[in-house]
C-alpha cells in the first residue's frame, strides 16, 4: 500500500461518524496517551462502555483523589499529560483539590468530568455540580461540551493548552447526553487560538543586558525553580552556571535541575533551606531566576530578601515577573531557550573567586546538621540511610510535613525528574497515589514514597492499586504520631498547647499492610532500620515500612514567619556540633 492510500485512509478514520464516547477514546489514541486514571459513575457509564471496548489502559483508584494525584505524580515524571476520568458531582468535585495542587505547581494535566444531560443543567439533578464555576479560578482552562461537533476540537485545543507554555490542568466537563450522541469526528485540524500564544523565546535586547548584567557582578546567584525541569533544561542549566562561574540555589520544586553533589549547589532556598543557600539570596549583588515564582515560603519577608541584588527573572509566564519581587531584567521565554541563547552569548565571566570563597566557608561551617541519639531512629538519619541504599537513584514521592523537608534536605538529587512533592499547595495524602502514577511513567525505577502517618492515613485505601499492579513501590511511614510540621509551629510558636496535633491511637500499619496483601515490615531503632530497608529493597514488589522516629524531633533550620532570610533559628556552626 502506498504512502498515499495511508494517508488517505487516516484522514478518513478520522472524520468518520461515531459517538461522543468512541470520539474521545480515538483522540486520546490520537494524543498517544499511553494510561487514564480514574473512578466510574452514572454519568461516565458511556464513556467506560467505549473504554472496555477499545481496551485502553486504564488505572481505577480508589478514590478520585487519588487518581488525580496519581495523574500528577504520571505527568512530574514523563513530562506527559496526566490524564483523568471522574463522574458528575461528588467525582467531579473529589477532584479539586488535586486540579489546584496541578494548578500552583505548573503540571499538565487533562481531565474529563462527566455531567448530567444537557436538558436538566441547571434544575438541581441527581448528582450535578456546576464544575466549569468550581474549576475556573484552578484550572488553566476549562470546558463543557454543549454540541457533539465541538468535541473533538476541544479535546484537542485542551491537550495543547495543557502542555504548552506554562503547563497546567484543563478540564471538560461532557454532558451524558453528548457521549451518546453521534458526530463526525475530524481530529486533523489545527489548533488556532489567538488569544493563547505563550512567548517562548527570549528577547535578544534582554539577554544582553543580563549579560553586561553578570560581567560586572561580584556576587551573583542563580535560583532556579520547576520551571527548569520543565522545560528539560538541567544541561543548559549546569553548563551556564559552570560557564560563568555562579553559584545554583534551588527551590523545593527545582531540585534535581542542578546536581546536588557539584561544587556550585548551595542547596535549597526558603523556610526550611540551608544556611548558605539563605545568606547567598540576602548578600548577592545579582540574583537570576529562572523558572521559580517568588514564593513567600522561599522569600521570607520581602522586605529583608535579596535586598543589594539587581533582579533578573527568565520565566514562561509574564504574570509572574515582577508579581512579587520588583525585577529590573524581565525575560519572558521558556527556560531552556533563555539558557541557550546565553550559553551562546559567550559572556565574560563574573569575578565570582572571593563570593565563591565566602560560600565554601559557610558550606563547612554551617552545614544542615543533628543530634545522632541512641535506642530511636532520628528521621534525617532514616532519609540518609535511604539515600544511601538506592545510591540516590530513586524517584522520591513525598506528602507534605517535615518528612517532606527532611527528604529535601537529606536526599541528595543529581538528576533531574526523580523528585515528586506537592509545593505551592502543600496536600496531604499526595504522596503514596503520586508515586502510583511516577511509578507507572517509568517502570523500571525504584520508587520510594516517603510519607507522613498523618498524610498517609488520607489516601492509604491506593494500597489496593499498588497491590492489584505488582507495583515497586517502597513504602516508607515517618512515624511521629502527629501531624508533624503542626506540632512544630504549636510548640515554637503556640506556647506548646498541642490543640488537635497529636495522634497516639494509630492504626497497626504492618497489619494494614498485610491486609491489603503485601508485606510490612517495622522499625524502631537506627539498627532496625538499617535491616529493614535492607529487606525491602532486596523485595521486588512492594513493601510499607513503618519507621517509629523520635516524635519530638524539629526541622531546622528554619526561618519563622514575618522574618528575612537571613533570621534562621536552629543553625549550628559545625566545630559545636557532633557531626
Amino acid at each position: 500500500m502506498t504512502k498515499m492510500k495511508v494517508e488517505e485512509q487516516e484522514k478518513a478514520r478520522t472524520k468518520a461518524r461515531m459517538s461522543g464516547s468512541l470520539m474521545l477514546i480515538e483522540a486520546l489514541k490520537e494524543e498517544k496517551v499511553e494510561v487514564i486514571f480514574g473512578y466510574p459513575g452514572g454519568a461516565v457509564l458511556p464513556l467506560y462502555d467505549e473504554l472496555y471496548k477499545a481496551g485502553v489502559f486504564h488505572v481505577l483508584t480508589r478514590h478520585e483523589q487519588g487518581a488525580i494525584h496519581a495523574a500528577e505524580g504520571y505527568a512530574r515524571i514523563s513530562g506527559k499529560p496526566g490524564v483523568v476520568i471522574a463522574t458528575s458531582g461528588p467525582g467531579a468535585t473529589n477532584i479539586v483539590t488535586g486540579l489546584t495542587d496541578a494548578m500552583m505547581d505548573s503540571l499538565p494535566l487533562v481531565v474529563f468530568t462527566g455531567q448530567v444531560a444537557t436538558s436538566v443543567i441547571g434544575s438541581d439533578a441527581f448528582q450535578e455540580a456546576d464544575v466549569v464555576g468550581i474549576t475556573m479560578p484552578i484550572t488553566k482552562h476549562n470546558y463543557q461540551v454543549r454540541d457533539i461537533s465541538e468535541l473533538p476540537r476541544i479535546i484537542k485545543e485542551a491537550f495543547h493548552i495543557a502542555t504548552t507554555g506554562r503547563p497546567g490542568p484543563v478540564l471538560i466537563d461532557i454532558p451524558k447526553d453528548i457521549t451518546t450522541a453521534e458526530g463526525e469526528f475530524d481530529y486533523d485540524q489545527d489548533v488556532h487560538l489567538p488569544g493563547y500564544q505563550p512567548t517562548t523565546q527570549p528577547n535578544h535586547w534582554q539577554i544582553r543586558r543580563l549579560v553586561e548584567a553578570v560581567s560586572q557582578s561580584k556576587r551573583p546567584v542563580i535560583l532556579a525553580g520547576a520551571g527548569v525541569l520543565h522545560a528539560n533544561a538541567s544541561n543548559e542549566l549546569r553548563q551556564y552556571a559552570e560557564q560563568q562561574n555562579i553559584p545554583v540555589i534551588h527551590t523545593l520544586l527545582g531540585l534535581g535541575g542542578f546536581p546536588a553533589d557539584h561544587p556550585l549547589f548551595l542547596g535549597m532556598a526558603g523556610m526550611h533551606g540551608t544556611y548558605t543557600a539563605n545568606m547567598a539570596l540576602y548578600e548577592c549583588d545579582l540574583l537570576i531566576n529562572i523558572g521559580a515564582r517568588f514564593d513567600d515560603r522561599v522569600t521570607g519577608n520581602l522586605k529583608y530578601f535579596a535586598p543589594k541584588a539587581t533582579v533578573a527573572h527568565i520565566d514562561i509566564d509574564p504574570a509572574e515577573i515582577g508579581k512579587n519581587v520588583p525585577t529590573k531584567i524581565p525575560i519572558v521565554s521558556d527556560a531552556k531557550a533563555a539558557l541557550q541563547e546565553l550559553i551562546a552569548q559567550q559572556g565574560k565571566p563574573a569575578d565570582t573567586a572571593a563570593w565563591l570563597e565566602q560560600l565554601d566557608e559557610w558550606k563547612r561551617r554551617f552545614p544542615l546538621h543533628y543530634e545522632p541519639e541512641a535506642g530511636t531512629i532520628k528521621p534525617q538519619k532514616l532519609i540518609e540511610m535511604i539515600y544511601e541504599m538506592t545510591n540516590g537513584e530513586a524517584i522520591v514521592t513525598t506528602d507534605v510535613g517535615q518528612h517532606q523537608m527532611w527528604a529535601a534536605q537529606y536526599y541528595k538529587f543529581n538528576r533531574p525528574h526523580r523528585w515528586v512533592t506537592s509545593g505551592g499547595l502543600g496536600t496531604m495524602g499526595f504522596g503514596l497515589p503520586a508515586a502510583i502514577g511516577a511509578q507507572l511513567a517509568d517502570r523500571s525505577a525504584t520508587v520510594v514514597s516517603i510519607v507522613g502517618d498523618g498524610g498517609f492515613q488520607m489516601t492509604f485505601q491506593e494500597l489496593s492499586v499498588i497491590q492489584e499492579l505488582r507495583l515497586p513501590i517502597k513504602i516508607v511511614i515517618v512515624n511521629n504520631q502527629a501531624l508533624g510540621m503542626v506540632r512544630q509551629w504549636q510548640e515554637l510558636f503556640y506556647d506548646k498547647r498541642y490543640s488537635h496535633s497529636l495522634i497516639p491511637n494509630q492504626p497497626d500499619f504492618v497489619k494494614l499492610a498485610e491486609a491489603y496483601g503485601m508485606p510490612g515490615l517495622r522499625a524502631k531503632t537506627e539498627a532496625e532500620a538499617a535491616e529493614v530497608l535492607k529487606q525491602a529493597f532486596a523485595m521486588d514488589g512492594p513493601v510499607l515500612l513503618d519507621f517509629h522516629v523520635r516524635a519530638d524531633e524539629n526541622v531546622y533550620p528554619m526561618v519563622a514567619p514575618g522574618k528575612g532570610l537571613h533570621e534562621m533559628v536552629g543553625v549550628k556552626a559545625c566545630e559545636e556540633s557532633s557531626r
